[in-house]
């Protein structure tokens, strides 16, 4: 991998720091202004990585790295850095809580009017979104690791009371966030005789097989998820429809804010007022994700290890982890249904049941579908080779390892990126949500794949498609100005497209720093796969440096203080190649090479001796 993870986040950090920490402030807002999901991004540049990667963490002065604190030393000293992030997250906090002491969750400058429409009023900007209770999920869980960590390194009892605070602060959004994601998931049921029906039908069907046929072999692969939809009881997504009926269809997952109607969820923690809902009542494929990822961080090993949820928060989080694992199996089976010829993900454009079809949706299917894949247990390197091709052709046809022509259509992807509509409970669009973040999931998706494979051969071509994109990525940076070494820029690596920005995208800018972080777990978590037939050679160079070192020993060819010490150097190179065999078969190899070496010529000054030469 050319990709340098630690390196490229270091050098983000000081291009985030140049752009926000100006004369002793934290300056908030981006290019689409200020709003509770791209502030919350703007931290996340910064506490994702300190989070998740040990390397690069800030909530232990004494434990911090050099090179952490060079790039962060505009914001003071070892000291004075987890100090001035106490008080810009303290800050965050405050302007997204109103004056009942209810979390905002609103999609503010996001949110975009229709083509044509007149602009959005406050209301409207106001509404939820479940973008905004994904992205608090992920701070507020750095948020709470950091202050638990870092509570062990002082005494001093003025920062113990800003740790408690922020502390409080973080809890109350935490457990918004997730009741509101509680509240916006969706179970939209259907006929598989009307348009959304023979939609979802057309999309799977990929041998052509008689409607019904395909309809009953769907319904008997989602039994037990049909099953257990019944066990959803709070906030939304419950089910009224008989689903019994051998005519009936569903999709699972969250729509794009809370469902209108949506019940409250009862709680024993504080949340603040639970808003009513306005959403329809079916799922979107984008929303859907970025939910399924703020989950998964609920349930992440840190999350644990550290105890970062009360008792009632768990309790919540239980209930979301059933609706991630009902929608994980749902769109699993979907994308790689069961087909002779093809797995419908891999008929690329997705469609959608609502009629929209786009490679951005195929894209974002692909982290379905390896959800589906590692949990199901089918994961093998055959699936995970067949999500790897899309991938690569996913990036082929968005021209980011072909080259573009001006005026393709493929290039709408990267700007203005695709604008998804969304719709109230009347399913009527009320306005549009826009996504450009294509090469930022793509080279997401290619570091996860490619540390689930097992073929070492497999694995270098995934990585080599991360480190092409990687090299798009690269043109897209600002170049210069106070907002250098942020993003985006998509007319450096497309001419013309679009005019260089006058303020970083933070939406984008966290997500490339997301799928580093990603790439960075990849080499620093993940171990290398075994090579069968190099760990194979590797055995055997072993078993025969073994062979001929047992051989000295029974010659008592290491007599002497000098052959002792050279007697356990190699029993110790042995058992260290012993060791890495299966993880590190090449390394193995090299030592054992290394050993057969030095006991040829043992074995050769042997000979000379005895024949007095």
């Amino acid at each position: 991998m050319r990709i340098q993870p630690r390196q490229e986040i270091l050098d983000i950090w000081r291009a985030t720091v140049r752009s926000c920490w100006q004369n002793g402030e934290w300056h908030w807002g981006g290019r689409s202004g200020s709003n509770s999901i791209s502030d919350a991004e703007q931290l996340l540049t910064l506490l994702l990585p300190a989070a998740r990667v040990p390397v690069l963490s800030l909530d232990d002065p004494d434990r911090a790295d050099d090179e952490v604190i060079e790039a962060l030393s505009p914001l003071g000293s070892a000291i004075e850095i987890p100090r001035r992030m106490i008080s810009v997250i303290s800050d965050y906090f405050t302007r997204y809580t109103d004056e009942t002491g209810t979390p905002i969750f609103s999609g503010g400058s996001y949110l975009t009017p229709l083509d044509d429409g007149p602009e959005l009023t406050e209301e409207q900007r106001s509404l939820d979104i479940v973008d905004s209770f994904a992205v608090s999920v992920t701070l507020t869980l750095a948020t709470i690791g950091f202050v638990k960590v870092y509570r062990g390194t002082t005494k001093r009892p003025d920062l113990l009371a800003q740790l408690d605070a922020l502390d409080a602060m973080a809890s109350v959004r935490l457990t918004a966030a997730m009741v509101g994601l509680l509240r916006s998931f969706s179970t939209f049921v259907f006929t598989s005789t009307d348009e959304y029906g023979q939609r979802l039908c057309d999309m799977i069907n990929q041998d052509e097989l008689p409607r019904r046929e395909v309809v009953a072999a769907l319904r008997e692969q989602l039994r037990d998820t049909m099953a257990s939809l019944r066990s959803v009881v709070i906030g939304s997504g419950r089910v009224t429809e008989d689903l019994d009926s051998s005519e009936m269809l569903f999709e699972c997952g969250w729509s794009w804010g809370i469902i209108s109607g949506a019940e409250d969820v009862p709680t024993t923690e504080p949340t603040g007022l639970q808003r009513e809902g306005s959403a329809e009542n079916a799922p979107y494929l984008y929303f859907t994700v970025i939910a399924m990822d703020a989950i998964e961080d609920l349930n992440s090993e840190r999350t644990r290890l550290l105890g970062l949820l009360n008792e009632e928060q768990q309790r919540l989080s239980r209930a979301l982890q059933l609706r991630w694992e009902l929608t994980r199996t749902y769109w699993a089976t979907v994308a790689t249904f069961d087909n002779r010829r093809r797995w419908p993900i891999e008929d690329i454009p997705w469609r959608t049941t609502d009629g929209d079809r786009t490679d951005y949706y195929t894209l974002q299917a692909t982290s379905l579908a390896v959800k589906g894949l590692v949990a199901g247990g089918r994961g093998a390197d055959e699936e995970f080779g067949r999500i790897a091709a899309v991938l690569v052709e996913l990036a082929q046809r968005a021209r980011i390892t072909r080259r573009a022509s001006l005026d393709e259509p493929a290039l709408l992807l990267h700007a203005p990126g695709k604008r998804v509509t969304l719709n109230d409970d009347t399913s009527k669009p009320i306005m549009t949500w826009n996504v450009n973040e294509y090469s930022t999931v793509l080279l997401q998706r290619a570091a996860t794949v490619a540390g689930l494979l097992s073929n070492a051969r497999q694995r270098s071509e995934l990585l080599e498609l991360a480190d092409e994109v990687w090299d798009h990525l690269l043109l897209r940076r600002i170049p210069d100005g106070q907002h250098r070494g942020l993003w985006d820029h998509a007319g450096g690596a497309f001419p013309g497209l679009a005019p260089k920005p006058d303020a970083p995208s933070w939406y984008l800018t966290q997500r490339v720093v997301e799928a580093l972080v990603t790439a960075g777990q990849l080499l620093w978590e993940r171990p290398f796969p075994r090579a069968g037939r190099l760990a194979s050679y590797a055995q055997d160079l072993i078993d025969e440096a073994e062979y001929l070192f047992d051989r000295e020993l029974m010659r008592g060819t290491f007599a002497g203080d000098a052959m002792q010490r050279s007697m356990r150097s190699i029993r110790a190179s042995l058992r260290r190649a012993q060791l890495l065999v299966d993880e590190r078969p090449g390394t193995a190899a090299a030592l054992a090479n290394n050993l057969l070496l030095l006991l040829n010529d043992i074995a050769t000054g042997q000979q000379k001796a005895s024949e007095g030469i």
